[in-house]
């Protein structure tokens, strides 16, 4: 089910980053919608681009280590 060389914990942590970095894109969302200035709100968009970038890295570790995931998403995707 698991790779042989990633210990349950790892996979633990992974989920977790997933929903901080999920949760992170929800907030700045919100920070953006209520920004005035044109700069902030570019900053704040390329600060939760970087987060989706952190959530596909994570999901592709995850996929990678998780053969059990890794099917689910062939199944949906």
């Amino acid at each position: 089910m698991y790779s042989k060389d990633v210990e349950n914990s790892d996979l633990k942590k992974t989920r977790q980053s997933v929903i901080e970095e999920l949760e992170a894109i929800n907030w700045y969302e919100t920070r953006i919608e209520e920004a005035e200035d044109e700069e902030l709100k570019k900053i704040l968009e390329h600060n939760r681009d970087e987060e989706k970038e952190h959530v596909a890295m994570l999901l592709k570790w995850l996929r990678n280590n998780d053969s059990e995931q890794d099917k689910k998403f062939e199944e949906h995707d």
